[in-house]
């Protein structure tokens, strides 16, 4: 099945296709009938990387090695010929590896063909000038996928929302947690934790794959989305637990929302699962519980309610 993610790459190997045949309909109209085999013989290559890009999987790789072949095969044919333009085309060899190969292979790649691509420049040895520069670029370009490999990991730690669904991740809600805790501790006022369960989560990926798993994520939490104040807290304890922490909200007020968000989530069934099943509880921090005891408390009744085989009462612990 083909994937969005792959359409810029098959657009760029789709230009590269009809420049190649741009070239070789230039050197037909210009006369230099020596010139037309190489990007002439090299098209029908790059088409057929076109063709496999979209794929994914392994037909991409294979995509991506006939794209760099090809393009090799074009620095060679044209490196020697362009003498003065031998800094431009002694450049495009390291920033092609890097854009079709890992990290790794590119850079051993690259310093692997920098002989040949040495002796192709025609003098018994090249211009220092020339072997420097190919030697920056081969040092410098790796420099690029790791500022860019950082700043996803920055991006990652620093996100608060959950990676599969519509939730704030553990760390944060656990940080939240704990701000809201001190608050209503200064401040005297109530704190309810509505725990919801997906039992199914745990056998929908190993039975149904990842889809399915997905597909319940998704379907909890957007069946949720709406149905709570704009200071509650939705998020993710455990792999198959969710928290709504409700701030300011007694007891009643929270059964109350258990309520309102069992029944709308009892409409929603899933192909590959069936109904959404959930097992729900509560917890209600006392007047005066000190706050480590309450999250205590609720880590254990997180615990319980994984754990159990048959649905919560929703009583509050």
């Amino acid at each position: 099945m083909r994937d969005i993610r792959y359409r810029p790459l098959t657009l760029m190997l789709a230009i590269g296709t009809l420049l190649l045949l741009g070239q070789a309909l230039w050197f037909y109209l210009t006369g230099e009938y020596h010139r037309i085999p190489p990007p002439a013989l090299l098209a029908p290559i790059m088409l057929v990387a076109t063709l496999l890009a979209p794929v994914g999987g392994d037909h991409t790789r294979t995509a991506a090695g006939l794209v760099l072949i090809c393009g090799f095969l074009l620095i060679a044919v044209e490196l020697p010929r362009s003498t003065d333009l031998a800094s431009l085309w002694i450049g495009l060899p390291p920033v092609l590896a890097l854009l079709l190969l890992p990290l790794a292979p590119a850079l051993l790649l690259n310093l692997g063909l920098t002989p040949i691509w040495m002796i192709l420049l025609g003098d018994p040895w090249p211009d220092i000038d020339v072997l420097l520069t190919y030697l920056s670029l081969v040092a410098v370009t790796p420099l690029v996928p790791w500022g860019q490999l950082r700043q996803r990991a920055l991006l990652h730690d620093t996100d608060p929302q959950d990676p599969e669904c519509r939730a704030v991740s553990r760390a944060h809600l656990q940080e939240r947690l704990a701000g809201e805790i001190d608050r209503t501790e200064l401040l005297g006022q109530p704190l309810s934790v509505l725990l919801i369960h997906l039992p199914q989560l745990e056998i929908a990926e190993e039975q149904f794959g990842l889809k399915a798993r997905q597909a319940l994520l998704d379907g909890l939490c957007q069946a949720i989305a709406g149905r709570y104040r704009a200071h509650d807290i939705l998020g993710r304890a455990e792999d198959n637990v969710f928290w709504l922490v409700m701030p300011s909200t007694t007891e009643s007020g929270a059964q109350l929302v258990c309520q309102r968000l069992s029944r709308a989530l009892e409409p929603v069934i899933l192909v590959e699962t069936g109904p959404l099943e959930i097992r729900s509880g509560l917890v209600i921090r006392h007047a005066g519980e000190d706050g480590s005891a309450f999250e205590q408390r609720l880590h254990a009744a997180t615990r319980s309610l994984a754990t159990a085989r048959t649905p919560d009462s929703r009583r509050p612990h």
